[in-house]
C-alpha cells in the first residue's frame, strides 16, 4: 500500500506520478484547444511534436531517478494527451482527491487507476459533480492550503476557469484543521499572456521561505499583498508578463534545496542559485506551448 504524505510543495520527494507524452495524438483542432496558448500554437503551426515532448519528459524522468524518486507513469491511452497529471488529482496530507476535470479528460484518471488501487480506499475521495477543482490550483504551505479560483460571474463561459467556489468550500470542509486561502485569478480565453490557468501559473513556493510570483496574475491586489506579507518582499522572485507566459513559476521542487527548472529560465535560475538552490535544468519549452510545465506534469504522492 502507498501511505500518502504531502503537506508542502518542497520537502524531499519520495513518490510521484509523472505524465506521459507517448501516443499524444494529432495536433488538436481549433475547437479542441483547452487554453489560449495551445490555440496560439495550433494557429501558428508551431504546436509541439510528440517526439520532442517525449524527449523533454524523459529528461525530467532522469532527474527524478537521479534523486532516487519512485516514479509511476499513466497507462498509455492511444492518441490521447496524458502529460498533465497535476490536473487529474492531488494529495493533501494522506488523502487523494480525484479532480472533477473537463469531462472529455476523464480517461486520464482511468489511466492512473492502477496507482490509486494501491492507496487505502478510505483515503481516496471524489468530490460531488458541482465541485470543480484541479491540482494546479491547490498548493500546500505549512498549515495553509492555497487555492486558485475564479469568482467572475461568467465562470461557466471560461474553459480556463478550472476551480470554482464550491471547490474551495469542499476543501474547507474536508480539511477543517487547515487554513484555506483562496486567490481570485486573472483569466483570458484569447490572450495567454493574461491567463493564469491555475495558481501555479502565477505563484509557487520554493525552499523553506521563498517563492516565485507574478503580480498581475491576481484579480485582487489584496491577494498578492497577502503573499508578499506572508513570505516577505525580499524572499519573492517577481516574474514579468513574458516570463509568466513562458511558465517561469511552474518549476518543480524535488527537495527544499533542489529545483527542476527549464534551462531557458536564465534570470530565475540565476536567482535560485544565488539563494543556495541546486537547479536541475531540463528542456521543457515544447511542453510549455500547452500552457503547462514541470509542476503541471507531476502528481506527488509522498514527500518526507
Amino acid at each position: 500500500m502507498l501511505a500518502l504524505n504531502c503537506n508542502n510543495e518542497t520537502s524531499r520527494l519520495k513518490v510521484v506520478v509523472l505524465g506521459s507524452a507517448f501516443s499524444n495524438g494529432p495536433t488538436p483542432t481549433i475547437e479542441e484547444a483547452y487554453d489560449p496558448k495551445s490555440l496560439e500554437h495550433i494557429l501558428a503551426g508551431t504546436y509541439p511534436k510528440e517526439s520532442d515532448m517525449v524527449a523533454e519528459m524523459e529528461a525530467f524522468h532522469q532527474v527524478l531517478k537521479k534523486y532516487g524518486v519512485t516514479v509511476f507513469r499513466p497507462k498509455e491511452i492511444e492518441n490521447y494527451n496524458q502529460i498533465f497529471t497535476r490536473d487529474i488529482g492531488f494529495v493533501i496530507g494522506d488523502v487523494f482527491i480525484k479532480s472533477n476535470i473537463l469531462p472529455d479528460r476523464e480517461r486520464e484518471l482511468d489511466a492512473i487507476q492502477y496507482i490509486i488501487d494501491q492507496i487505502d480506499p478510505k483515503k481516496v475521495v471524489r468530490p460531488p459533480e458541482e465541485v470543480h477543482i484541479e491540482g494546479g490550483d491547490v498548493m500546500l504551505w505549512k498549515n495553509y492550503v492555497f487555492i486558485g479560483t475564479y469568482k467572475g460571474s461568467d465562470y461557466a463561459d471560461y474553459i480556463t476557469a478550472r476551480t470554482n467556489k464550491e471547490g474551495v468550500q469542499y476543501i474547507k470542509e474536508l480539511f477543517p484543521d487547515k487554513i484555506i486561502k483562496e486567490f481570485d485569478l486573472v483569466k483570458s480565453k484569447i490572450e495567454a499572456r493574461d491567463n493564469a490557468l491555475h495558481l501555479d501559473c502565477c505563484f509557487q513556493p520554493v525552499g523553506q521561505n521563498k517563492g516565485i510570483i507574478y503580480k498581475r496574475g491576481f484579480r485582487e491586489e489584496a491577494d498578492y499583498v497577502f503573499l508578499v506579507n506572508l513570505f516577505g518582499e525580499e524572499n519573492l522572485f517577481h516574474i514579468t508578463r513574458k516570463e509568466m507566459y513562458h511558465m517561469n513559476s511552474n518549476v518543480f521542487s524535488i527537495d527544499s534545496n533542489v529545483v527542476v527548472s527549464e534551462k531557458k529560465f536564465i534570470r530565475l535560475n540565476n536567482w535560485l542559485r544565488s539563494n543556495g538552490f541546486i537547479v536541475e535544468e531540463v528542456p521543457y519549452a515544447q511542453i510549455a506551448k500547452q500552457e503547462g510545465l514541470l509542476r503541471c506534469s507531476t502528481l506527488p504522492l509522498i514527500r518526507d
